[in-house]
């Protein structure tokens, strides 16, 4: 019998918080991620003009699109990077299995969804200020927001970022386990995209990304994610359970 009682909530609560002090470049990452998208945002995502009787006038749309595609990209990436052999390594730091070092990785990412949604969103109103302030134009942001809007954009934020980081992580562990994945993961993609619509699998992922992006219920909306995103996590787990103890 062993004079060490393995206390797993223990272990898993220490993974978390090294690896939250050694894994700070992620979250650095997204801040300088979200200031690129935020310059690239300032020119504007459409417009229009008119004028007559002496009067010209030009409007400009601003939206936080871009920061939501490169803090999407940031999500699976970083969740990617942590799958990889040498952040693996460090988990042989402490007496620990797989599952914990799934479990302290899962924490990792819910932390990094966490501030990625609410900066995320925050962003928008960051970029509102700067037009207002820096650009000289009036600003027009249509009907005010009340506090419930606010938590709930909030709240679909960070569901929508653990969403991708539950995705690259899948995508990660896959790779981990097969060299193989690197090239065909891309050359899916890209087949998709020749193929369009009038390839069966490419109609199948519009309905998946329609099955969350049409929900009105943020209720749903969570449940659908949140169920997803464990059964992604999940598949991960298995997956891994593939692989040697050490590679």
């Amino acid at each position: 019998m062993s004079l060490i009682e393995v206390n797993l909530p223990e272990i898993i609560k220490r993974q978390y918080f090294f690896k939250l002090k050694s894994y700070n470049r992620i979250f650095s990452s997204m801040v300088i991620l979200q200031i690129v998208g935020i310059l690239f945002s300032l020119g504007g995502t459409g417009g229009g003009g008119g004028g007559g009787n002496n009067i010209e006038y030009n409007v400009s749309y601003y939206s936080s699109t871009t920061m939501m595609f490169f803090t999407f990209l940031w999500a699976f990436i970083s969740a990617i990077l942590l799958t990889t052999k040498a952040n693996r390594f460090d988990d042989f730091s402490f007496v620990t299995t797989r599952v914990c070092s799934h479990l302290s990785n899962f924490l990792i990412l819910l932390t990094a969804s966490i501030l990625g949604g609410l900066t995320f969103f925050l962003s928008g109103f960051l970029l509102k200020m700067i037009v207002y302030f820096f650009v000289n134009r009036q600003v027009y942001t249509g009907a005010g927001y009340v506090p419930m809007d606010i938590l709930i954009g909030i709240t679909s934020s960070i569901l929508y970022v653990l969403l991708f980081c539950a995705l690259g992580y899948v995508t990660g562990t896959l790779v981990q386990l097969h060299k193989g994945f690197i090239l065909l993961l891309p050359g899916l993609y890209i087949g998709l995209i020749i193929w369009g619509d009038n390839n069966r699998f490419v109609r199948i992922l519009k309905n998946i990304t329609e099955f969350f992006t049409t929900e009105q219920s943020i209720i749903l909306f969570g449940i659908k994610v949140i169920i997803t995103a464990g059964m992604l996590f999940a598949f991960a787990i298995a997956i891994s359970n593939r692989m040697e103890v050490k590679q």
